[in-house]
Order: structure tokens, then C-alpha cells, then sequence
């Protein structure tokens, strides 16, 4: 196999495009750590760059060790006949060399950002595989799912602030936790029958479809509070406020698009609203941070 093949069946097997969702929460956190007002300014491009290749390297890590743990399962699953790891495309030893390099580069840029980051590395690799395992015990692994991704916006402060952890992050953690759980549990409804029949613990499985609609609309319900709230600890203003109101119109809309007796729009809420989301927020932070502007009851 060639070197072109593997590497665009490894893509596939990530899902590389996927970076979206994390990725811009990581700057998120990075620039919210610099602090908001005039005199504001965007984090080192050394320090941006390196966070870039953690988020990257972690994520990859994170999905090639869900694909790994899960071959057996994906190998009987009608939906994910096509994955990689299933069809042969991939080997088990290939896979696994990859994690080894996704782990030893994500430590390496872990090095380069500061010494807690550093510390904290294998916490977030450890953390990143176990929600592979979570499906298998307990319905709120999409909540685990949603903490890894959810501590994006930590590594990002932690980054930039290494001594101190703020409100911020901690609001966007929770925020980005709520949200990533919610799609989980949508996306998730697509496999409701097939995870009953071999024992697994998805909420759709565990609940029904029905009742796991009605809990991700909540989840997201609690994300669409929180993202305006991590604006006012901060210190934000109008033009982050304005974003987060039409994320909570997006999370809505999303929720419009799927029912109990029609699941087809769930890949266009899972990736095409979700991804926009992702930006939105990143950009609203960004030009707000730039601007200077404030609320009008800010501290």
C-alpha cells in the first residue's frame, strides 16, 4: 500500500476535518487568558503554533483509539462497514504505531507550551481513551465525550496562563461539555437499535430515541446558557454576546431538523451546524477581544 493511501486512510479514520470542533475552543481559551480591554494582545504565534499541533495530535490520538477499541464492534455495525480498521485499508499494528506518535508528538508539543502542560499531558491522554470504554458501562458516556473535548479551552488558558485557571475556562469547559453531548446523543440515535442488540450503553439504546432527543435538547439548552455567561466573566462585549444568541439559535434550528421519525439530517446537525458553531464562537471572542468592546455593566 502506498504511502498516499495510508495516509488518506488514516484521514479517513480520524476524521481530520473533525479538528474544527476542538480546535477553535483551544484559541478560544488561549485568547481569554490574555485578558480583555484596550490593550489586549493575540498570543505568540510560537505559542498558537504549538498549541495547534497538541490539539491536532491529541484529537488524532483520541479517534485512532476509539477505532482501535472499537473494531469489533464497527466490523458488525451496517453504518461503519466502511472505516478503515473494518475493511483492511488499515492493520491493528499500523494503527497502534500511529498512537505512539500522536502520544509522543502531542507530549512534545505539550513541552514546548509550559511545564503544566506538560505535567498534565498524559492526564489528557488517559482521559481521551477512556471514553472509547465508557459505551460499554454507563449512557453518560456522551457526557464523557463532551469533558474531552471540553478541555480544549483549559489547555488552551493553561497555555497562555500556566499558574492560574480562570472563570472562563472553567464556564467554556462546561459549555463546550454540554454541547459536545448533546450532538453525541443526536448522532447517536442513528445506532439506537444496533447498540441494543450487542448490549451497549448509548442513551438512545438505553432510553429510546424519543426521550435521548429530549435530553440532548436540554443539554444543549444548558450550553446555549453557558456560552454567554463565559463572555460576561470575561469581561467580553456586545459582539460576543450577539454570537452566542445566534449559536443558541443554531442549536435550535439543529434541533428542528431531526424528530423521532427522521434521523437523515443528523450528519448536517453533526458536522455542518456544529462545525459552524465551533467557528462562531472563536471569531466572536476574537474580534471582540480586538475591538475592546464592553458590556455596558462590565467590571
Amino acid at each position: 500500500m502506498s504511502l498516499a493511501r495510508d495516509t488518506l486512510a488514516t484521514f479517513r479514520m480520524i476524521k481530520i476535518k473533525h479538528s474544527v470542533f476542538a480546535l477553535p475552543f483551544a484559541f478560544t481559551g488561549a485568547f481569554l487568558a490574555a485578558g480583555p480591554g484596550p490593550g489586549w494582545t493575540m498570543p505568540p504565534a510560537r505559542l498558537l503554533l504549538a498549541l495547534a499541533v497538541a490539539m491536532v495530535a491529541v484529537r488524532s490520538f483520541a479517534m485512532g483509539y476509539n477505532r482501535l477499541a472499537d473494531v469489533d464492534i464497527d466490523s458488525q455495525n451496517p453504518r461503519t462497514q466502511t472505516r478503515p480498521l473494518v475493511t483492511g485499508e488499515l492493520s491493528l499494528a499500523f494503527t497502534r504505531r500511529f498512537l505512539l506518535v500522536c502520544a509522543l508528538v502531542f507530549i512534545a508539543a505539550c513541552a514546548a507550551l509550559n511545564t503544566t502542560c506538560l505535567l498534565l499531558s498524559p492526564v489528557a491522554l488517559g482521559w481521551s481513551a477512556f471514553y472509547s470504554h465508557t459505551k460499554r458501562f454507563t449512557p453518560l458516556c456522551h457526557f464523557v465525550l463532551g469533558s474531552v473535548l471540553g478541555l480544549a479551552p483549559v489547555a488552551g488558558w493553561l497555555a497562555v496562563s500556566p499558574a492560574h485557571l480562570g472563570y472562563p475556562a472553567v464556564l467554556l469547559f462546561f459549555a463546550v461539555s454540554f454541547w459536545v453531548a448533546g450532538f453525541d446523543i443526536l448522532y447517536a440515535c442513528q445506532d439506537a437499535d444496533f447498540d441494543r442488540s450487542q448490549g451497549l450503553f448509548s442513551l438512545p439504546a438505553q432510553q429510546g430515541v424519543p426521550r435521548a432527543l429530549f435530553a440532548s435538547s436540554w443539554t444543549h439548552a444548558a450550553a446555549a446558557l453557558l456560552f454567554p455567561m463565559v463572555g460576561w466573566h470575561a469581561g467580553l462585549g456586545l459582539i460576543y454576546t450577539v454570537v452566542t444568541l445566534l449559536v443558541g439559535g443554531i442549536l435550535v434550528w439543529e434541533h428542528k431538523l431531526i424528530s423521532p421519525g427522521d434521523l437523515s439530517k443528523v450528519n448536517v446537525a453533526f458536522f455542518t451546524l456544529n462545525g459552524a458553531i465551533a467557528v462562531f464562537v472563536f471569531l466572536g471572542a476574537w474580534v471582540d477581544l480586538s475591538l475592546g468592546s464592553h458590556w455596558m455593566l462590565a467590571r
